[in-house]
C-alpha cells in the first residue's frame, strides 16, 4: 500500500490507508492506546485496540518522537469527540498494522509536543533538531518559506532576473570594517557583506536583477535584531527617473508578499496570535521630519543633534506611522551623506542622499536608494569617503562601459519574519543561527 499524507485522510473515511510519521503524543486510556501521529502535512489521532494483537504489543513500547509506519481504517470520530483545532479533527485511524522505523535514544531534552513559550531561547537553539518539530516553531519556517517564494514571484513577474553572486571576495564590499577575513589558498579573502557590486553589474547586462542570498557581517552585537549570517532579499533596477521609482517598486513587492502570506499562512499566523500587515500605501517621511516628530511628540532627541535614528527612535516613529497613517510600514528618506556608502546618489542638497530605509513595525528591514552611475562622479565620491579608487578597479570597470541610472534595495528576510509573527529575537526566525558565540548545531 502506498503511503498517504495525514492531511488527505478526511477524504478517505471507511477506507484503509497507510501513514508514516513521528509519534507526537502517546497516551494510554485503559486498554486503548492512542497515538497522535505527525507528518509534514498535519496531525491525526490513531487508536490501537487489543484485538489487533501484534500492533497492540508494538504500541506498548512506543514513545514520543519514535518514527513509525501504520496501516488502518479511517473512521469518523464518535459524536462530541471532534477536535476543531485541526483539519483532521473529525477522523481517527483504527490501526491494524504498526511498525517502528526509528526510536529515540535516552531522555529527550525538550518535548516538541509541549508548550515551549517559557523555554529559554538558548535551550531551543541548543536542541534545534527537536525544537523545529514543535508546531509553533515549525510554523515560523513555513511562513519564511512562503516569504521567499512570494518575493521571487513578485520579482519575476516584474521582469527581474534572478542571479547568484559570489560570497568569497578579494576585498571587503564597501571598504568597511565589519567583514570576515578567510584564508583562500595562498592569499586572503573576505566573505561578502552584500551583493551590491555584483547586482549593479547585473543592471549593466540585464537591466533588472534580484538575489536571495547569504550575507555575512562581522558585527559583535548581542541584540534581538542582529546576527552574523543572514539571508538578504536584494534587487537592483535600471532606467529609473529617481529614487522614488525604487520605493514604488519595493512597496509593490511588499504588498504582493503580504497578499501571498494572507492567502497561504492563516494557520501559522493564528498559532502565533499574529495579525497580517495592513495593505495600505506606505507613507514617506524625510529623516529630518521624523526626528522633528520624535522630539515634538515623544520628547525623543538624538545625542549631540546627530541626524540619524536609533532603535528606540525607529520603534516610536513606527508607532506614529501606525497611528497617523494606519500603516505597519514607513519609508524614511534622505539620509545624511556621512552615514551612507560611497555609491549612493547625493541629493541636490549634498549634505543628504537619495536613499531610504524601510521600517516595519518599528524595525528597519531594508535600505536602498539611487546609485551613482557616472564614472567620474563615482571616483570622486570614493575619494570623498577616504577610500582609494584603485581598490575598486573591477567595480569601477562597470561604469566605464555605460551604466543607466539605477537603484535598488537590500531586505533582511529574517527581520521581516520576526516582525510578522511578533518574535522576541531574530534568532527564532533562523533555522540554525550564527551569532558572536554560536557556531553549533
Amino acid at each position: 500500500m502506498k503511503r498517504m499524507l495525514i492531511s488527505e485522510t478526511p477524504e478517505h473515511i471507511g477506507e484503509s490507508v497507510r501513514l508514516s510519521g513521528w509519534v507526537h503524543i502517546r497516551r494510554d486510556h485503559g486498554k486503548l492506546i492512542f497515538i497522535d501521529l505527525r507528518d509534514r502535512s498535519g496531525i491525526v489521532q490513531a487508536i490501537i485496540v487489543p484485538d489487533h494483537t501484534e500492533a497492540y504489543e508494538t504500541a506498548k513500547g512506543i514513545r514520543n518522537e519514535f518514527v513509525i509506519d501504520m496501516e488502518g481504517k479511517v473512521k469518523s470520530r464518535p459524536g462530541g469527540a471532534n477536535n476543531d483545532k485541526i483539519s483532521t479533527g473529525g477522523v481517527e485511524i483504527e490501526v491494524e498494522r504498526l511498525k517502528i522505523l526509528s526510536v529515540t535514544e535516552g531522555t529527550l531534552p525538550i518535548d516538541p509536543s509541549a508548550d515551549i513559550d517559557d523555554v529559554k531561547l538558548h535551550t531551543l537553539l541548543d536542541n534545534r533538531q527537536l525544537s523545529l518539530r514543535n508546531g509553533k516553531v515549525n510554523a515560523i519556517f513555513r511562513v519564511y518559506s512562503t516569504l521567499l517564494r512570494a518575493y521571487a514571484k513578485a520579482m519575476t513577474q516584474d521582469g527581474f532576473l534572478e542571479i547568484k553572486s559570489p560570497k568569497i571576495l578579494n576585498a571587503a564590499t564597501e571598504g568597511g570594517a565589519n567583514f570576515f577575513k578567510i584564508k583562500y589558498f595562498d592569499r586572503s579573502a573576505y566573505l561578502a557583506q552584500s551583493p551590491q557590486f555584483y547586482k549593479q553589474a547585473g543592471v549593466g547586462a540585464f537591466e533588472r536583477v534580484f538575489e536571495i542570498g547569504t550575507v555575512f557581517r562581522a558585527e559583535p552585537h548581542f541584540t534581538t535584531r542582529h546576527v552574523n549570517e543572514y539571508t538578504g532579499l536584494d534587487a537592483e533596477m535600471g532606467f529609473i527617473e529617481n529614487f522614488s521609482d525604487v520605493m514604488d517598486e519595493l512597496e509593490k513587492t511588499m504588498m504582493s508578499i503580504f497578499s501571498d502570506l494572507r492567502k497561504d499562512c492563516v494557520t501559522e499566523f493564528a498559532l502565533h496570535g499574529a495579525e497580517f500587515p495592513a495593505e495600505v500605501s506606505i507613507p514617506r517621511l524625510k529623516l529630518t521630519e521624523a526626528l522633528h516628530i520624535l522630539e515634538k511628540n515623544y520628547g525623543k532627541t538624538m545625542a549631540d543633534g546627530e541626524i540619524d535614528i536609533d532603535p528606540e527612535g525607529e520603534r516610536l516613529i513606527g508607532e506614529y506611522a501606525k497611528k497617523e497613517y494606519g500603516s505597519d510600514l514607513l519609508f524614511l528618506t534622505h539620509y545624511p551623506t556621512a552615514i551612507r556608502p560611497f555609491y549612493v546618489m547625493p541629493n541636490e542638497d549634498p549634505q543628504f542622499t537619495d536613499s531610504f530605509d524601510l521600517l516595519f513595525r518599528g524595525l528597519e528591514i531594508a535600505s536602498g536608494g539611487q546609485r551613482i552611475h557616472n564614472y567620474e562622479q563615482l571616483v570622486k565620491n570614493i575619494q570623498a569617503h577616504g577610500l582609494n579608487p584603485d581598490d575598486f578597479k573591477h567595480y569601477l570597470d562597470n561604469f566605464r562601459c555605460g551604466m543607466p541610472p539605477h537603484g535598488g534595495w537590500g531586505l533582511g528576510s529574517e527581520r521581516i519574519v520576526q516582525k510578522l509573527l511578533g518574535l522576541k529575537s531574530i534568532k527564532e526566525a533562523i533555522l540554525f543561527p550564527r551569532d558572536v558565540k554560536r557556531l553549533v548545531p
